[in-house]
């Protein structure tokens, strides 16, 4: 669906809220780092978690150390890694299990972003992502780079916005919600997941498969989402809409 209406006034009555990082609580940057955070950021995030009852989460495709610098952790949930770190709103961290090989293929994809001016290398936790942002030419011989690599080791291929990753099979940003939605304070809420990336497809379709609904930030495309914001700035503006009604 590429029409979809803005968010109901009421949808997040009852509801749980998942929100996405980039492109959604910040501008995209040409590089991970470059990002700019607002310093009102921070205070709205406790004003939603107190809002919805605790029921808050971030659902990033960045590590949680990376996240843990640029956003307020206290009394929130968080994910990391396209759901294969989590950490609950106590602080409890959930086991990450790092995949066999994982510097050799840190390595290997170091070596190949040598290779061309641009290209940016994000080492994660459990994977790696290969950033051409900066290097638009080189985006297909990166795609086709990673997709040789993730073939090689059983990996799973994440494509995203000028961003390829490699990680382990077996979670998504929708197994992240579902995880969350078995903690007591999630449980007998409806999920509602908000993202602007093909990597948030995943968030969009568990959600609504546990009875709520995606919003997608950004232009209109197919998508699983059932509602859509402008940008950046609109998700901030509804944000602030919900906390003061």
């Amino acid at each position: 669906m590429s029409g979809l209406p803005p968010p109901p006034p009421d949808l997040l009555d009852g509801a749980a809220l998942f929100l996405d990082f980039d492109g959604t609580l910040v501008d995209l940057a040409a590089t991970p780092d470059s990002i700019r955070v607002s310093p009102e950021l921070g205070p709205l995030l406790e004003r939603l978690r107190r809002r919805l009852g605790g029921r808050l989460a971030i659902v990033s495709g960045r590590s949680l150390a990376d996240l843990e610098r640029h956003v307020p952790a206290s009394g929130i949930a968080f994910s990391g890694s396209h759901g294969l770190e989590l950490r609950l709103a106590d602080g409890t961290c959930l086991p990450l299990s790092v995949p066999i090989g994982l510097d050799d293929v840190q390595a290997r994809v170091a070596a190949f972003a040598a290779g061309a001016d641009g290209l940016l290398v994000e080492a994660k936790p459990a994977g790696i992502a290969l950033h051409f942002r900066l290097a638009p030419d080189w985006s297909r011989r990166a795609a086709a780079f990673m997709a040789g690599l993730a073939a090689e080791r059983g990996w799973a291929i994440q494509e995203g916005n000028m961003v390829v990753e490699l990680r382990p099979e077996g979670a998504t940003k929708g197994d992240a919600l579902r995880a969350f939605m078995t903690e007591p304070e999630f449980t007998a809420a409806r999920p509602v997941f908000v993202g602007d990336d093909l990597t948030d497809e995943h968030g969009f379709e568990a959600a609504a498969g546990l009875g709520g609904a995606g919003i997608l930030v950004g232009p209109p495309r197919p998508t699983a989402a059932r509602y859509r914001l402008d940008s950046v700035g609109a998700v901030r503006e509804w944000l602030r809409f919900e906390v003061d009604r």
